[in-house]
């Protein structure tokens, strides 16, 4: 297992749509393990594998922080009120090739953040619950109907795999709003 480099705006790779998984190899457990490594160190609770430079459709989600007495973890969405998420040890889920369907025409709006946009963060409206079909690491196909706090995790990530950022869905105004803050936050480091 390896830490890997998380690509943030601008790289034009975030903006790439990822293709599907065809081979359930040694080689995809690697990839896995790596993005497991590299969002447990960021820390997050989801990644996608073009965050960290390869375009194939794959996420990582653990919505468990990992020490029994930590704070629950901030990052990829969090919500604009606090979750009273039970410290409990880790929970990792692996999504390959997933499609995800709404099922409600019920939205949530989510103060969301990025490992890919650091230290930003917006409100973001997504469908409140969905409908998810995907593939294991051995190729194997599940489905589930997913509400609440995963799912919002969920269509995060699979945004990533479309080349869609969280900030793509703020006005043209908040987003550039949004670039400048984070330019500034990068003069400053």
């Amino acid at each position: 297992m390896a830490i890997r480099e998380i690509l943030e705006v601008p790289d034009a790779r975030l903006k790439v749509v990822s293709a599907p998984v065809e081979k359930f190899d040694a080689d995809l457990r690697t990839l896995v393990a790596d993005m497991f490594e590299t969002m447990y160190d960021a820390p997050g609770i989801g990644l996608a594998a073009i965050q960290v430079g390869v375009a194939q459709r794959v996420l990582v989600i653990d919505l468990q922080p990992e020490d029994p007495d930590a704070a629950p973890e901030e990052c990829h969405a969090h919500g604009g009120h606090s979750h009273s998420h039970q410290p409990t040890k880790r929970e990792p889920m692996v999504f390959i090739n997933p499609v995800l369907t709404p099922v409600t025409e019920d939205e949530t709006v989510y103060n969301e953040g990025c490992l890919s946009v650091p230290e930003i963060y917006a409100d973001v409206t997504r469908p409140s619950a969905i409908h998810a079909r995907w593939q294991d690491l051995d190729g194997n196909a599940h489905e589930a109907d997913i509400d609440g706090f995963l799912a919002i995790c969920l269509q995060h990530e699979m945004d990533h795999l479309e080349g869609i950022l969280f900030i793509d869905h703020l006005s043209r105004l908040k987003r550039s709003m949004v670039l400048k803050k984070l330019e500034k936050i990068r003069r400053a480091a």
